[in-house]
């Protein structure tokens, strides 16, 4: 438990960090629309021949630092399925099937308005959960919340990331280069050969990394995906007693703080800044906008509960210990804060300004309506006795 507690810290705390983020964002592309738009324009000289393009500063940040967000991602989805609170049959049915639920319904709320609309591609933008906002919304209740529905949180937004990873890399890539696919695919066979032979040198699985990063770049396939498949190569046992950390875990708490105080705070500086120039309830009666803030809100909240309560009534899972199904409603509404995995799904969905703009606001106000719901759910079941949980008989039998 102490690895999760450890994550569980960080992201809390970050979530404060990426909130003043976003307040900054808005503040600058408001006030001096020009020098916010200007920055993120700049090019970066990174010429290296025809290795690395001369893009902007937006660019970079968002195919490049967001790739070590996925690399990330992709060490906590690997050490929970590994040795986490998703390493067992028991206890990750539950956050699985609800997680499910919490990307199958926002999904289909936001097609209800925009099918075969011009909007339609940005249905995958309402299925994601941010883990740091979210936590960091659960943090404010403190010690009323059991550490149970904590970890369910913390699960189901992990197995959310992996159904985001799989939905970008299948139905958010352009025209791909199978030459520069296929080289970065068989260096990430090779980090697999790595691995099997025992070689352990992170520098070694950094190195290659970078080389099918680029190989991403150049292929069309979004180069954030590299990293989740790097993740996947990392060394996770020890190799003897004195090995104390392996690799895996070594790299993720080195990264961890960067990402949390740094790579993600700056994305949504970079990204979250929305100019608004018209009234924003016009761009809330928008379909995108709609879409995206009742798929969010009504949409996450409905999937995650009722698919929770289907996987209990079939006896597939059970509710954490000391949690109630009114907890559990108030953190199933806390799951539709998307913020930095929508707005990532965002830019890849649309390159029309007007319908980004759109999506942003829908992104933050639907976001921002979860979390304030959510705690007053939270609050006030925190007033109530817990109610009773269905207990599946392979629990009563254990």
């Amino acid at each position: 438990m102490r690895p999760f507690r450890r994550f569980f810290q960080t992201e809390a705390s970050s979530g404060i960090v990426l909130l003043a983020a976003v307040a900054i964002a808005l503040a600058w592309a408001n006030l001096q629309p020009g020098s916010y738009e200007s920055l993120w324009q700049t090019v970066i000289p990174l010429d290296l021949g025809s290795l690395l393009p001369r893009e902007s500063l937006h660019l970079w940040i968002n195919e490049g630092l967001m790739a070590i967000f996925f690399l990330i991602v992709g060490l906590e989805i690997k050490r929970e399925l590994l040795d986490g609170e998703l390493s067992s049959r028991r206890q990750a049915m539950l956050p699985a099937i609800a997680a499910l639920g919490g990307m199958i319904v926002p999904a289909s709320i936001f097609l209800i308005f925009n099918f075969n609309g011009a909007g339609s591609r940005g249905w995958g933008i309402p299925m994601a959960t941010d883990i740091a906002l979210a936590i960091g919304v659960l943090m404010l209740l403190g010690s009323r919340i059991p550490l149970g529905l904590k970890v369910f949180l913390t699960a189901l937004a992990i197995i959310d990331d992996i159904g985001a990873v799989i939905i970008i890399a299948f139905f958010y890539t352009g025209s791909v280069s199978w030459t520069a696919l296929g080289t970065g695919l068989i260096l990430f066979v090779l980090l697999i050969l790595l691995n099997h032979l025992g070689v352990r040198s992170i520098p070694v699985y950094l190195v290659v990394g970078f080389i099918i990063w680029l190989a991403f770049l150049k292929s069309g396939v979004h180069a954030t995906i590299a990293g989740v498949l790097l993740a996947m190569t990392f060394p996770y046992r020890a190799e003897s007693e004195d090995d104390r950390e392996p690799p895996l875990q070594k790299l993720e708490r080195v990264l961890q703080p960067w990402a949390a105080y740094l790579i993600v705070p700056l994305f949504a500086l970079a990204n979250a800044g929305v100019h608004l120039e018209k009234n924003p309830l016009q761009s809330l009666g928008d379909p995108i906008g709609l879409g995206i803030i009742l798929g969010l809100f009504l949409g996450k909240q409905i999937g995650v509960f009722f698919f929770s309560w289907i996987a209990v009534r079939l006896r597939l899972g059970s509710l954490p210990p000391a949690v109630s199904w009114r907890q559990l409603h108030g953190v199933a509404c806390i799951a539709g804060v998307g913020f930095t995995m929508s707005l990532f799904v965002s830019l890849l969905a649309y390159d029309n300004a007007e319908q980004l703009a759109v999506s942003k606001i829908g992104v933050l106000a639907g976001s921002a309506i979860s979390a304030l719901v959510g705690l007053l759910l939270l609050t006030r079941a925190g007033k109530r006795k817990p109610e009773k949980r269905v207990t599946p008989s392979s629990e009563i039998n254990s």
